[in-house]
């Protein structure tokens, strides 16, 4: 028998439950997906440029020495030894520079899942930057074990390397926004008003919300809301809305958890015509396609 969305109302949700579904980072960065494939030492002489792949996104940790980044995307940025910068959408047009004398620098590559809530991937800073103090009780113990999957390449070592960018990424992040960060949408997690309305979209993504509902949880006024949204989001509500919802159905089609018309229904289509033309229009093809 088809289930009625009335009974599909708390699915789709992968996180655990308890205090955890409400950690709204965690549901935003679940589908965030990336891929690490590439980690190396470098060293780089003072006043020489540092090589990074344009269309990549990378992770750097200065070991030894000082970088200097010119202007350019990411303005002008001193990063000292034991820092880390986040680079999500590469160096642009930066030039990354050793500076007082040679430098060594961890690289980690990686490359986002480009289905993956993209407009948030989109609206993140061009480079965020950890200091040393920040983030050293947890960035050398991540770094040890990474460098050793590297130099010591045992059966796995590659899916390691991966999972501990990984969780470079989301430490980042998360430090990021416990230093209290507005930039991107990251601030929405740090503004209780945005926070409230992004919360309620996650938790019940098959509810057909409006503006005003929205800016009604939100405790805000329809235009003011709207606007705020999408400074800190890349979008619209109703569009970060429609993202999500089709997002999760993604992952849904690519474990087969059901046909397709259940799953458009599970996430809020009202019928499986609707739920294709949608998808087809975020992500270029059918979501029969995807199964």
């Amino acid at each position: 028998m088809t289930e009625t969305r009335e009974n599909l109302t708390d699915l789709p949700d992968d996180g655990p439950r308890g205090a955890a579904t409400d950690d709204l980072l965690s549901h935003v960065l679940a589908q965030i997906r990336l891929t690490g494939d590439h980690v190396d030492s470098r060293t780089v002489a003072q006043s020489e440029r540092l090589n990074l792949e344009a269309g990549a996104a990378h992770i750097l940790i200065v070991a030894e020495g000082a970088l200097h980044v010119g202007a350019g995307d990411l303005g002008p940025v001193s990063i000292d030894t034991g820092d880390l910068v986040l680079l999500p959408r590469g160096p642009g047009a930066s030039r990354l520079v050793a500076s007082g004398g040679d430098a060594r620098v961890i690289v980690c590559r990686f490359r986002f899942d480009p289905y993956s809530l993209r407009g948030m991937i989109s609206a993140l800073p061009r480079c965020l930057h950890i200091q040393r103090a920040q983030g050293a009780e947890w960035l050398d113990g991540m770094v040890h074990f990474m460098m050793r999957e590297t130099v010591d390449a045992q059966p796995g070592a590659a899916l390691m390397i991966s999972r501990i960018i990984d969780l470079l990424v989301i430490r980042t992040l998360r430090t990021w926004v416990h230093l209290g960060h507005t930039s991107g949408w990251l601030g929405g997690l740090s503004d209780a008003r945005i926070a409230r309305a992004l919360k309620v979209m996650h938790r019940r993504p098959t509810q057909p919300w409006s503006l005003d509902a929205l800016a009604e949880v939100a405790g805000m006024s329809r235009s003011s809301f709207a606007e705020r949204f999408t400074e800190l989001g890349g979008r619209a509500p109703l569009r970060y809305q429609n993202e999500w919802r089709l997002g999760l159905a993604r992952d849904m089609l690519r474990r087969r958890d059901a046909r397709v018309g259940e799953i458009g229904l599970r996430v809020g289509y009202e019928s499986e015509a609707a739920f294709s033309r949608a998808y087809k229009a975020l992500f270029g093809h059918s979501p029969r396609d995807e199964a």
